[in-house]
């Protein structure tokens, strides 16, 4: 009896250390991080660079402990349900840049999380419920692009002290853009500035917009118009703006730094570096409708001197020392 009850344990030791070993044999899953962009890489390489950055800095080491999946329309919006359908059937995560591929992502799936690196409106676009509850399946960082094109148009008005009649380039077909659109009217109420709306749907409206504002007879330019639609054509449109000797105002430093005037707002690089924490808290089992949406608390105001002076126009010295770059 004894012989085989010390049998017995001998067996389930053996076999718990059988079962012990495999297990231990099994490879860990590697996560992997989808990342969605409305246009070309080449485009956006310091933002996708600043989000690995970020996971880096967290601990994760792309092709060891994580793996990232990128997908890019290049500005092809058309491109992006199939992107984001890809993405569902490959990743745990998503990571969109930009309200269009978050809507993409939105409509491809309700159960893969989704952070957005970047979004003007997230409430007002269908994204979340709330910003302190999110309560589905996205979460991430906002822009408050839309709060900030008044202060933009205050700022121009600083720089052109006799500006009265400003175009303002838009895309009606964006999320966020009519609530942009009713911020610049609340500024231009307040300084007495006459808008020019010009609908801007695709790069090639870019051109025309810019005859039709030089034929309005406008003193200077607002672009709200989102990257999905003209990052491509970022040269093209600082170009653009200095052939029309027209001093125009961007939401974005990357359109300074290739030979734009000026930009006020959030950096989109420090967002998506900080997207990473939401990736990383998810994987560490916290669910998106419990994170919070951050919100930016700093601003950068950068000015390119050198543009400036291609169209004949001097910046204050008030708004040149309130500047975070200058670009001489």
């Amino acid at each position: 009896m004894q012989k085989l009850v010390l049998s017995l344990i001998l067996v389930a030791t053996f076999l718990l250390t059988v079962a012990a070993i495999t297990e231990a044999q099994q490879p860990t899953k590697v996560p992997r991080i989808g990342y969605l962009n409305a246009v070309s890489p080449s485009t956006v390489s310091d933002r996708i660079e600043a989000f690995r950055q970020g996971l880096r800095e967290l601990g994760y080491v792309e092709g060891k402990n994580i793996v990232i999946e990128s997908r890019y329309a290049d500005s092809k919006l058309d491109r992006l349900p199939a992107l984001a359908a890809e993405l569902v059937r490959l990743v745990d995560i998503i990571v969109t840049s930009g309200a269009i591929p978050t809507r993409a992502a939105q409509e491809a799936t309700s159960t893969i999380p989704i952070v957005m690196a970047q979004d003007s409106d997230p409430v007002g676009n269908g994204f979340v419920a709330s910003l302190s509850r999110p309560a589905g399946n996205i979460t991430g960082l906002s822009t408050l692009a839309p709060e900030l094109t008044g202060k933009r148009l205050e700022i121009l008005k600083e720089i052109v002290p006799k500006l009265s009649r400003l175009a303002v380039f838009g895309s009606s077909k964006y999320p966020g853009n009519q609530q942009a659109l009713n911020e610049v009217k609340l500024a231009a109420r307040a300084f007495k500035v006459q808008l020019q709306y010009l609908d801007v749907l695709s790069s090639k409206d870019i051109e025309p917009a810019f005859r039709a504002a030089v034929k309005g007879r406008a003193d200077a330019i607002l672009l709200m118009v989102p990257s999905g639609v003209v990052n491509s054509t970022r040269k093209e449109i600082v170009e653009l703006a200095v052939k029309s000797r027209l001093p125009a105002t961007y939401q974005q430093q990357e359109y300074v730094e290739a030979g734009g005037l000026m930009s006020y707002g959030v950096s989109i690089d420090d967002l998506n570096r900080r997207a990473a924490t939401y990736v990383d808290k998810i994987l560490k089992s916290r669910k998106p409708a419990d994170l919070p949406v951050e919100q930016p608390v700093k601003f950068q105001l950068i000015i390119n001197v050198k543009a400036a002076k291609q169209i004949g126009l001097t910046i204050p010295p008030n708004v040149l020392v309130r500047a975070d770059k200058v670009i001489k």
